[in-house]
């Protein structure tokens, strides 16, 4: 039996300096925000709630470049080199390596890049789109300018809103995208809390794999999806401090209840993540303290005591991107039989689906591989993994075990967007994140690997600790 002392229990933790603010971005009724192919309209004519922009600032205490995480209530970012990510670059003067838009991917939201489609509200969507940046730069300013001394400290909890949505079809010879009662589901969620000297949250953290389609083609209405009652609920038990949402490894994971016009059950999804995360932000100890083992008491049984004590936690803050070649598919269309197959049809879902390969096949161009960006980010003992592909929950569940001691915050659809990430063996079946993503079999492996590697190469760097 061992002798030694127990290790302390603390939470993975960064102290330095940080910044926050927050912009209103919601689109103007009327604007052009159709999301699903089954959809009979294509300008939304109402607000569900509103949309945000949320700027998280973060600097070593020494100074130097910072690290600038901006979570937004939109699908996506489309285009690498998109408006919103050369605003926020510009605003803070960095590159490409430290900043992170993270998309929370509602479905039921404005379009804010022109589409080329003659369509209601697609008048609306450049001047949106040209203010929509300038937010993003205000926020991510604002936040550098209220940069102050803080400690981010992290905790893992549970909710169990998300569930496995590829479904076995029981009349056809395929997968379906919807609750699949049988299918295993990562319920993990990581929560952060941000606190100034005097002990004030001047910010939380969500960060969990969940698809925001609770609202769907019924949907007339721009929302946040089930986020924005989440955040409503984690700002009600945190004094109002702005809650910064980070969409996990989704790409399988969806509320089992969605695909509805009904917002009583888009809050209700919200609502159950909103109140895991004040749960597990509850069960967190003050900010800056640590249990110590604290000897023996001998009573009925030998008790062990525990007791309080201030800590110091890690001021290390790095940034990092490598470029991971994809492979894609060789029977992927070149854009021209894409628009040739437009042409052909008058199916208005099947178009919908056509329109979308063709706007990705030319944000990948036409060669066989894509150079996808993945950025990894040490924040103090966390980590921060984001990349623009929809990944399956493999990744964050690998990353997380190869790294048990380190909190691990894993994002999808981080400043672009691209296609899925399925695991290599679903590719046999007839199923959407399959035939929608331009990678070959194999590309999330592929991922996982480079991502551990670049991981553990960051944390055991021998940095500053």
């Amino acid at each position: 039996m061992s002798s030694k002392t127990p290790a302390p229990f603390e939470h993975p933790a960064f102290q330095g300096r940080i910044g926050v603010a927050r912009r209103e971005i919601t689109a103007p009724v009327g604007i052009h925000a159709r999301n699903w192919g089954a959809a009979k309209h294509d300008a939304c004519e109402g607000v569900h709630r509103p949309l945000f922009v949320t700027a998280l600032v973060l600097q070593a205490d020494g100074g130097g470049e910072p690290l600038a995480l901006l979570a937004l209530d939109l699908i996506h970012g489309g285009d690498l080199d998109n408006p919103l990510v050369t605003a926020a670059r510009g605003a803070l003067g960095l590159n490409a390596s430290r900043v992170m838009l993270a998309f929370s991917h509602t479905h039921a939201g404005p379009r804010w890049e022109p589409s080329g489609e003659d369509v209601p509200g697609a008048e609306l969507v450049p001047a949106y789109g040209r203010w929509l940046a300038e937010q993003v730069a205000e926020a991510a300013r604002e936040a550098r300018a209220n940069l102050q001394p803080a400690t981010l400290e992290f905790h893992y909890g549970r909710c169990g809103l998300a569930t496995n949505r590829d479904l076995p079809d029981p009349a056809a010879a395929r997968l379906l995208t919807g609750f699949h009662p049988a299918g295993e589901a990562d319920d993990t969620l990581l929560v952060g809390r941000a606190s100034g000297d005097d002990g004030r949250v001047l910010a939380t953290l969500v960060n969990y794999a969940c698809h925001p389609t609770t609202f769907a083609w019924q949907n007339r209405l721009l929302s946040p999806d089930w986020v924005g009652a989440m955040r409503e609920v984690v700002e009600g038990a945190t004094g109002g401090a702005p809650c910064v949402f980070l969409q996990g490894a989704s790409g399988e994971l969806a509320p089992r209840e969605q695909y509805t016009g009904d917002p009583e059950i888009v809050d209700r999804n919200g609502r159950q993540v909103g109140h895991a995360a004040a749960a597990a932000l509850e069960d967190m100890l003050p900010p800056r303290k640590r249990l110590v083992f604290d000897g023996v008491v001998e009573s009925g049984a030998p008790l062990a005591a525990w007791r309080r004590e201030t800590c110091e936690p890690s001021r290390a803050l790095e940034a990092g991107q490598l470029d991971l070649e994809l492979p894609i598919k060789p029977d992927l269309p070149g854009a021209h039989e894409i628009e040739a197959q437009m042409r052909r049809t008058e199916d208005r879902a099947l178009r919908e689906r056509l329109r979308r390969k063709l706007a990705l096949r030319k944000r990948l161009g036409e060669g066989s591989s894509f150079r996808a960006p993945v950025w990894v980010w040490r924040v103090g003992d966390a980590v921060l993994v984001g990349q623009i592909n929809e990944a399956y929950s493999a990744f964050q569940r690998s990353l997380r075990a190869s790294f048990p001691q380190r909190a691990i915050a894993v994002m999808n659809v981080v400043n672009g967007s691209m296609g899925y990430l399925p695991p290599r063996e679903l590719y046999v079946h007839d199923l959407y994140t399959v035939w929608q993503t331009p990678f070959a079999a194999g590309s999330l492996e592929r991922l996982v690997e480079a991502g551990s590697a670049a991981v553990g190469k960051m944390v055991n760097g021998g940095g500053q600790r």
